[in-house]
C-alpha cells in the first residue's frame, strides 16, 4: 500500500510543480513578449493537465480487481499517457499558429534580465522534477511517470534551445529569429507527442516484455524448474505496472500432480521476486507434449 502511495503522491508534486513552472514561464513571456516564450509557456500549459490525468490514472490503475476488471486496471495509465500525447500536439498546433502570426505581422521583443531569470529558474525545477519522475517511473514500471518524465525533460530543452535563439536576437539584433526559434520548438513537440502516444498504443496493445526482462524469465524458470523436463511456449505481456507470464511445462507423465503443483509453485515464487506483482499461469503437460525447443531446466528430472 505504501509502495502506491509514493507513486500517488509523485503524481500529485508533478501537478503542483507543473502549476509553479506555469506561472513563472507566462510571466517571463509577459515581461518580453516573446514568442518563442510564449510557446514554451503554452507547453506548461499542457503539463498541467498532462499531470491532472496521470494523477487520475494511476489512483484508478491502483484499484483492486473487481468482478468488471479480473486482471485490474494497470491499462488506467496508458490511456492517461495517450492522452498526454494528444495534449502535447494540441500545444505543438497553436505554438505553429502564433509563430506564423508573428512572423506575419513582425515581432515585438523586450528581453529583460528578469524575464530570462525566470525562465532559467522555470527550467531548473523542470529538470529536477523530469529526473525524479524518469528514475520512479522505471523503477516502478510507471507509463503515467514515466510519460510525464520525458515530457518534463523536452520542456527543459525547449527552454534551453528558446533562451539561446534570445541570446542571439541580443547579439544579432535580428528579431524574426524568436518566432522561427518558436516554429523548431514546435517541431519538437510534435515528435515527442508522437514518441508519447506511440509508446503508450504499444501497451495498449499488450506489448511483450523488454527483451532484457524476457532473457531474465527463462533463465529463473531454468534455474526453479528443477523437476520438469521443458518449458516452452513463453509469452509476457505488460499492463502498466502489472506483467502477465504464462508458459507451458512439461513434466514426467507418472509424476503426481502434488509434485508439479510443487515445482509450479516454486517457479511462480521466484518470478514473483524478480517482477513484484508479476502474475504467473502455467500450465501442466505429460512428456508427449515435449518440443524441439524450450527452456531445459538446469536440473532436470
Amino acid at each position: 500500500m505504501q509502495f502506491n502511495l509514493k507513486i500517488q503522491n509523485l503524481a500529485i508534486g508533478t501537478f503542483f510543480v507543473a502549476l509553479i513552472v506555469l506561472g513563472l514561464k507566462i510571466l517571463a513571456w509577459r515581461l518580453t513578449g516573446s514568442v518563442a516564450l510564449y510557446s514554451d509557456a503554452l507547453e506548461s500549459v499542457v503539463n498541467v493537465g498532462a499531470a491532472a490525468l496521470a494523477w487520475f490514472a494511476i489512483r484508478l490503475a491502483n484499484r483492486p480487481a473487481d468482478a468488471n476488471h479480473p486482471f485490474g486496471h494497470h491499462k488506467a495509465e496508458y490511456i492517461s499517457a495517450v492522452a498526454e500525447g494528444v495534449l502535447i500536439v494540441l500545444a505543438a498546433l497553436l505554438i505553429l499558429r502564433a509563430a506564423f502570426a508573428a512572423i506575419t505581422s513582425g515581432p515585438t521583443l523586450q528581453i529583460t534580465a528578469t524575464g530570462i531569470a525566470i525562465s532559467i529558474i522555470a527550467a531548473l525545477i523542470n529538470a529536477a522534477w523530469a529526473v525524479i519522475l524518469i528514475r520512479a517511473g522505471r523503477a516502478r514500471r510507471s507509463p503515467a511517470l514515466d510519460a510525464g518524465g520525458r515530457h518534463l525533460m523536452t520542456d527543459v530543452w525547449t527552454t534551453v534551445g528558446v533562451l539561446a535563439g534570445l541570446g542571439l536576437v541580443q547579439i544579432t539584433g535580428y528579431a524574426l529569429i524568436d518566432p522561427i526559434l518558436a516554429l523548431i520548438v514546435a517541431v519538437n513537440i510534435l515528435r515527442e507527442g508522437w514518441h508519447v502516444i506511440s509508446g503508450s498504443v504499444h501497451g495498449l496493445m499488450d506489448g511483450a516484455a523488454t527483451d532484457e526482462d524476457q532473457e531474465s524469465i527463462a533463465k529463473i524458470i531454468s534455474d526453479t524448474a528443477g523437476g520438469a523436463l521443458q518449458a516452452h511456449d513463453i509469452k509476457t505481456r505488460r499492463s502498466g505496472r502489472a506483467l502477465f507470464i504464462e508458459f507451458h511445462l512439461v513434466v514426467d507423465s507418472q509424476m503426481t500432480v502434488a509434485a508439479s503443483h510443487e515445482i509450479c509453485d516454486r517457479i511462480e515464487q521466484s518470478l514473483a521476486r524478480a517482477f513484484p506483482g508479476a502474475r504467473t499461469t502455467i500450465h501442466v503437460e505429460p512428456t508427449a507434449k515435449l518440443h524441439e525447443t524450450g527452456v531445459e531446466p538446469r536440473n532436470k528430472a
